[in-house]
């Protein structure tokens, strides 16, 4: 067959797929309109993944998964818009990797809103000015955001969603050449993650410390002789080059973000929940406490204590399990926790994020 009668296949299906889209959108509406008069959540995160599962598991190919996903990531972001105008906050400012993340999981058809601050995230969903925020919780590299952490003693905002969001450094700059570098900006915990690239190719140059990557490009595209090490979305809107690609030390450098909001998620066949406790002044109580974890079967993929805020030396303790809080037997656990702890609070229960 000739290019010419090939190419007119693909512009008849293009045409089809409009015309099921827009049918599809159709719907949105409608749904949108429901969701309205119920006042229910625009954003469902069980739905999101009902969704991604059933195109999986019925693709015969030859695209890739993570192809379909795109697509219908954007898909998805368009029918969000359609049924309401939606406002996402996230670490700012943009082009940062928390922003990529946001993207990552909404898509680019939702509205933004950069915050300078994690406290901010949460601070403008709490007044209804965003709908959902988008902040990091931990770096397989560096650990746990304690920042984060804290913020969920005194929150009542819910985890529904989380993402993992595989970390790549750039060094970007207007020169041509890396040997015309004398300044390098980025955030002090990026120079960490690129300490051998640099000792081994840019030994000498000075390192100055900002708040964000994107800050770095920004100070990096209006001097001479400087650089930065950021996100590859950086690039395109300060106009720098792409002088070397993939810096970090390490390949295997993920940051998990998680999706906050006014509400949880309903259950899906795999789910995570997370919560947290303190304990009761007395012998054996952490070891107590964790009894009903082995009692009921529950698997835990993560703790994280804390300094409580209220006490010298007493503490918080973050943990994740595997199950939903309304799972019977995640349920019949947490009750018993309840006994055992001094306080407890369930943060949210979520679809588990594809990790990388």
């Amino acid at each position: 067959m000739s290019l010419k009668k090939l190419r007119k296949e693909i512009d008849n299906i293009d045409g089809h797929l409009i015309g099921l889209l827009n049918k599809r959108a159709e719907i949105t509406k409608k749904i949108g309109t429901v969701k309205a008069a119920r006042k229910a959540p625009v954003y469902v995160p069980d739905r999101e993944t009902e969704i991604y599962r059933k195109i999986m598991a019925s693709s015969p190919g030859p695209l890739s998964a993570e192809s379909l996903k795109a697509v219908y990531r954007e898909i998805m972001s368009g029918s969000l818009r359609l049924e309401k105008p939606v406002e996402i906050a996230y670490l700012g400012p943009a082009y940062t990797f928390t922003h990529l993340a946001s993207m990552h999981k909404f898509g680019s058809s939702v509205s933004y809103l950069g915050c300078e601050t994690i406290k901010d995230v949460f601070l403008e969903v709490e007044k209804g000015k965003a709908d959902y925020g988008v902040v990091p919780i931990e770096n397989s590299i560096d650990g746990a955001i304690n920042y984060t952490l804290d913020m969920f003693m005194d929150s009542e905002l819910k985890i529904c969603s989380e993402v993992f969001l595989e970390i790549s450094h750039h060094l970007l700059s207007k020169e041509r050449d890396k040997a015309r570098i004398k300044k390098l900006y980025s955030k002090a915990e990026v120079f960490a993650q690129c300490r051998i690239w640099l000792e081994t190719n840019l030994p000498h140059i000075e390192l100055i410390a900002v708040s964000s990557t994107a800050k770095a490009a920004e100070i990096a595209a209006k001097q001479k002789n400087a650089a930065c090490i950021a996100s590859e979305l950086a690039a395109k809107p300060y106009r720098l080059k792409i002088l070397e690609s993939a810096i970090q030390d390490s390949v295997h450098n993920v940051t998990r973000f998680l999706v906050i909001s006014r509400q949880d998620a309903r259950p899906t066949r795999n789910d995570r929940t997370s919560l947290m406790f303190s304990v009761k002044d007395r012998v054996g109580a952490l070891h107590d406490i964790l009894v009903p974890f082995k009692r009921y079967g529950i698997s835990l993929t993560k703790i994280e204590s804390r300094p409580s805020k209220a006490r010298a030396w007493e503490y918080y303790f973050f943990v994740d399990l595997q199950g939903h809080r309304l799972d019977s037997r995640v349920s019949r656990m947490l009750k018993e926790l309840a006994k055992e702890a001094a306080y407890l609070k369930i943060l949210g229960s979520y679809p588990v994020g594809e990790g990388v």
